[in-house]
């Protein structure tokens, strides 16, 4: 009988996947992104936590170092910048939570912007792969001021308490005055991760379409590991996995082949917890209910054909890291016989690690059935998805 994967840890509410640990104070920091200004559509529903009728409306959005900016237009925003004292709309993102919602619209890729004073805002764009990289951005820049302003350590009297303005007034203050980017970054205190880095920032980062921690894994695994007894599916030592996540992180050279790295469950232990502390999974958040759709049905044909249109839509990281892990997965099965690793197996292990729903609305264990099965069939059609070659 193949058992769950006894590493993987249970599910939250929430389904924001960092850990924890990354918002304490005196952790490294995430550098915040500027965008410049591109389309998208706004709608305001809410402001104070009142309600307000829901109307969209094309609109010029800038993402600036702590705040996003709302122009009518491009020329709006070189008019405004030319006019000293003219300041466009735009909403604090210190405090703000970014979301995926698809309750609060029938348009698909909405993304819901929670302000600190209780404002809500919507934006949406057709194209998955734009808005996208406004969700990790907008993520990034409120993390960035909540977790620096922790750090600035500021205190507070009595008299600030009495003031209902006082840690407003202070946070202001603290904005207008903090340190620069680069003294941050030499101070360590800004740092980029590679555990918990949205998938496209850090292919962004690293030039590449697949993460190069990925590729080594991979490469170990296969150099060293196919015939392991239950590889992905036992466990590694844990401390020594967060050894080796330390010295990712803290871009330090390693090499897996060292001797300690041996255990090559440490290794796929390693490669587990980064595609479970991915902010978004390998799978992104709008596309869970479309594959879930997608596994429903009947034809084989014709399921094949959906959810290789399904991976195409994907943005180009997502596509081809997903390919570079089936086609390993696919070399593990060609070993079961010693490694004793089958489809369901390996199913079982990476369903829910490449794929869950961003809120827990429905039911966990009819989830968890259907993470399994999508990720069990695209393994066993990878070669027809994904155009790979049959082993």
């Amino acid at each position: 009988m193949v058992l769950q994967d006894p590493d993987l840890p249970p599910r939250p509410i929430s389904r924001h996947r960092r850990n924890q640990s990354q918002h304490n104070v005196g952790e490294a920091v995430e550098t915040p992104v500027v965008l410049n200004g591109e389309y998208l559509n706004k709608a305001k529903i809410s402001e104070g936590g009142k309600k307000l009728r829901k109307n969209w409306t094309s609109t010029w959005v800038v993402l600036d170092t702590d705040k996003l900016l709302f122009y009518k237009d491009r020329k709006q925003e070189a008019l405004t910048n030319l006019k000293p004292g003219c300041s466009p709309d735009g909403m604090d993102l210190c405090g703000a939570v970014a979301e995926w919602t698809t309750e609060k619209s029938s348009r698909k890729n909405v993304l819901q912007i929670t302000t600190s004073s209780g404002s809500e805002f919507l934006l949406q764009a057709d194209n998955y792969h734009t808005i996208s990289k406004w969700h990790d951005a907008i993520k990034r820049t409120a993390d960035y001021l909540v977790k620096v302003f922790k750090s600035s350590k500021l205190t507070y009297s009595m008299s600030d308490s009495a003031d209902k303005n006082g840690v407003k007034n202070r946070l202001k203050k603290f904005i207008t005055r903090r340190p620069s980017m680069k003294t941050l970054q030499e101070k360590g205190i800004i740092k980029d991760r590679v555990f918990g880095c949205p998938l496209l920032a850090l292919c962004e980062r690293e030039g590449t379409t697949v993460p190069n921690f990925v590729r080594q894994c991979v490469e170990a695994v296969e150099k060293r590991g196919l015939e392991a007894d239950g590889i992905y599916r036992v466990s590694g030592n844990l401390a020594t996995i967060q050894k080796l996540r330390f010295l990712v992180d803290q871009e330090v050279e390693f090499n897996l082949d060292d001797s300690q790295w041996e255990d090559i469950h440490v290794v796929t232990g390693a490669l587990k917890m980064f595609f479970r502390e991915l902010p978004e999974p390998l799978f992104p958040f709008p596309f869970f209910e479309l594959f879930v759709e997608a596994i429903k049905t009947k034809e084989c044909k014709q399921k094949v054909q959906v959810m290789k249109e399904l991976v195409l839509q994907l943005p180009k990281p997502n596509q081809d890291t997903m390919r570079v892990l089936f086609k390993h997965l696919q070399t593990i099965l060609t070993c079961s016989q010693k490694n004793l690793m089958s489809t369901q197996g390996i199913s079982i292990v990476f369903g829910p690690t490449l794929m869950w729903p961003e809120l827990d609305c429905g039911n966990m264990a009819v989830n968890m059935v259907y993470q399994n099965q999508i990720v069990e069939f695209i393994l066993i059609e990878s070669p027809e998805i994904f155009g790979l070659q049959k082993k």
